[in-house]
């Protein structure tokens, strides 16, 4: 094998350990029923419109899914969130997981037809899809494997392709340099605004200093795939720390994208702080000191 072709595999299937899977399993399953009765509750809402109303997006044309009605989408939803209750405790990994993603997967398109479509949702939906494969895994699992990684470059990958395409979509759609010289912000401040961000709509150049930073960020967010230590580290905490500016001021949180920056981290680390396993290794008891003589 080719030095480039070593270090291409080496990037995809360096073995990740089972333990950061099991974590991010357990974020996935659990933010989806959060999601799924508030994020994209409007699915249930949709259903009960006419039928005409239903225009699906592109991935729903191919699959052919049908209009919406309540009964099919009370049903999805609950097959979907017992699904996942399964899949959060580790059994049946991957019959539980690809039921809760392929029942999501519908969930998620039924909400998106009908005018707005959420790019961030992106990630979620990746995630939901390629966790499974990893087969079991355990927090307290000090196991590595290579399904393991694909399954976190994936997730990761998809967390990259939404800042990337984001970036992309201003260029296509608003004009490059219109979109980071207009008055996005501003709009955005007018219409969403919090208190806070109201006080704002003032600052015209601070607002198209900060549209040429995020312009900029989100091109640069490929780094993410190839940073290590504290510089990934960095950088995951200034994106979280974009999304925690961007709610305080316009109270719009992108949370089921901006929950899978974890997906960069070493949540392994998480089960170093768990208590011992009942039944587990016993720490040594002290030897006592010796009786000091009289």
């Amino acid at each position: 094998m080719s030095a480039p072709a070593a270090a291409w595999r080496r990037w995809w299937f360096g073995p990740v350990p089972l333990a950061r899977i099991a974590w991010l399993r357990i974020l996935a399953y659990g933010f989806l029923p959060f999601d799924m009765l508030l994020l994209t509750g409007s699915t249930l809402a949709h259903a009960r419109l006419p039928a005409d109303l239903y225009q699906p997006v592109r991935l729903a044309r191919w699959l052919h899914l049908p209009a919406p009605t309540p009964d099919a989408m009370h049903a999805l939803l609950a097959v979907t969130l017992a699904a996942a209750l399964v899949a959060v405790t580790g059994r049946l990994p991957r019959l539980a997981g690809y039921t809760a993603a392929l029942g999501y997967l519908w969930w998620v398109l039924i909400s998106m037809s009908y005018g707005k479509v959420d790019h961030d949702h992106l990630a979620l939906v990746v995630a939901l899809l390629v966790l499974p494969t990893a087969g079991r895994a355990s927090v307290r699992d000090r196991d590595a494997g290579e399904d393991a990684a694909w399954a976190a470059r994936c997730i990761q990958l998809a967390v990259v392709a939404a800042y990337f395409l984001s970036t992309w979509a201003k260029v296509r759609f608003g004009g490059f340099p219109a979109w980071p010289n207009g008055a996005t912000m501003q709009w955005a401040l007018s219409r969403r605004g919090t208190p806070l961000g109201r006080e704002l709509i003032g600052w015209t150049v601070p607002l198209k200093i900060s549209q040429w930073f995020t312009m900029a960020a989100e091109a640069a967010s490929p780094a993410l795939l190839f940073l290590r230590g504290r510089p990934l580290y960095l950088a995951v905490a200034g994106f979280a720390g974009f999304h925690a500016v961007t709610y305080a001021l316009m109270s719009i949180h992108f949370l089921p994208h901006a929950i899978w920056l974890a997906a960069f981290l070493p949540l392994e680390r998480l089960s170093d702080r768990l208590p011992a396993r009942p039944g587990g290794p016993r720490a040594k008891a002290p030897v006592p000191a010796p009786a000091r003589a009289a």
